[in-house]
């Protein structure tokens, strides 16, 4: 504990810590933001939230899209094309770049293969307690960490 202690305060003298996070370019984008802002004023509050509940897709609604998530992806779009007008390169929005969304999908090649990889996780899985038996040592412990390591 001391050496970290030490080695902490070493890097604060010579001026090495943490740095505050500015987000993406797009995020701090004014335009963007006012977007974003007047969207929500205008859409996610009483007679325009429930317009916008009613249009919304179930699929939509069901996956957790909410009207706040709508703004933000149409007004990521808005500043992409006044980026591109502008003669600019694409900035990303929120650590990603910008992707079309496919049904509720943003990323759908990163969504396939995030599904995927959840179902090679559940066959080796299913292989595991097959093979290994119950009184193993380490059984139960490896079951638990392969369903934590999936949240």
């Amino acid at each position: 504990m001391a050496a970290r202690t030490a080695l902490l305060f070493l890097l604060g003298a010579a001026g090495v810590g943490p740095v505050p996070s500015q987000g993406s370019q797009g995020d701090r984008e004014p335009v963007y933001r006012d977007c974003v802002a007047h969207c929500e004023r205008r859409n996610c509050s009483e007679a325009g939230l429930r317009h916008f509940r009613s249009r919304q897709p179930l699929y939509m609604s069901l996956t957790g899209w909410t009207c706040r998530d709508d703004c933000k992806y149409e007004c990521m779009w808005l500043t992409v094309g006044l980026y591109l007008q502008e003669g600019s390169k694409v900035p990303q929005f929120h650590g990603k770049w910008p992707f079309s969304r496919f049904l509720f999908f943003q990323e759908p090649a990163s969504a396939f293969a995030s599904f995927l990889n959840g179902l090679a996780n559940l066959v080796m899985l299913n292989r595991y307690k097959a093979t290994v038996p119950r009184s193993s040592p380490m059984y139960h412990t490896c079951i638990a960490f392969s369903w934590v390591s999936h949240f």
